[in-house]
């Protein structure tokens, strides 16, 4: 069976799981509509007009929301013992951290969208650009995302300190995905020509292509004890 395959398996099975119990989900569907009615309110229109502010709202959202508690996506597999069954199994280390990058990059998409739908609702911006202009920057933020997320989340598994020591540990490395991010969605809120905003989404490809590779090569340092 190829690595390609045993990527699908694992993901499929992730994801799966997560839409079975539904708590990891909830949590982070409740997360974005508070944070988008919060927003709402807290910003004075009058003097800020959503739509200067609605695309740093959008990244930071999708951070919060989708790093809290991403590590828990091992969390099911560690209870009964299975994710060590996983490992003695001819199955890559690099297979099973693309299949969990995968899985939680499919609730970040799921994430990305109802933040942006919540964050343009309730901060009153009517008219949003391009959507495929979002699109094409929101899928190399979101990989890049998903993976770091995935990598500090295995590692985060050994900790005492759980999900608290996640932000701590991703926060500092993608705050330049954020900015790179929010920036070029600012420009296309904006309706600047895509010539002043492809050089931020090839950086956001470059950072979503670093951390895929990185974290498959170094996963197995995280895994094997």
């Amino acid at each position: 069976m190829t690595e390609l395959r045993w990527t699908w398996l694992i993901a499929r099975k992730d994801l799966n799981l997560e839409f079975r119990a539904g708590g990891r989900l909830l949590s982070m569907i409740a997360f974005v509509v508070l944070a988008g009615f919060l927003f709402g309110f807290a910003l004075d229109k009058g003097q800020v007009p959503g739509r200067a502010v609605v695309a740093s709202l959008t990244w930071l959202t999708v951070l919060f929301a989708s790093t809290a508690g991403a590590g828990r996506i091992f969390d099911t597999e560690e209870e009964d013992g299975a994710f060590r069954h996983v490992l003695l199994t001819p199955v890559s280390r690099r297979a099973v951290f693309l299949g969990k990058t995968v899985a939680n990059l499919a609730l970040t998409w799921l994430i990305t969208a109802l933040s942006f739908i919540a964050l343009t609702s309730f901060l009153g911006v009517r008219t949003s650009g391009s959507l495929a202009a979002h699109a094409a920057i929101f899928l190399p933020g979101t990989i890049g995302l998903s993976a770091t997320a995935t990598f500090f989340g295995r590692m985060s598994r050994h900790s005492n300190l759980g999900d608290s020591l996640l932000p701590v540990l991703t926060f500092p490395l993608l705050a330049p995905l954020v900015f790179f991010g929010a920036t070029a969605s600012a420009r296309v809120f904006m309706a600047l020509p895509w010539d002043e905003i492809s050089s931020l989404v090839r950086l956001l490809w470059a950072f979503a292509i670093g951390s895929v590779a990185v974290g498959a090569v170094l996963f197995h340092h995280v895994t094997d004890e």
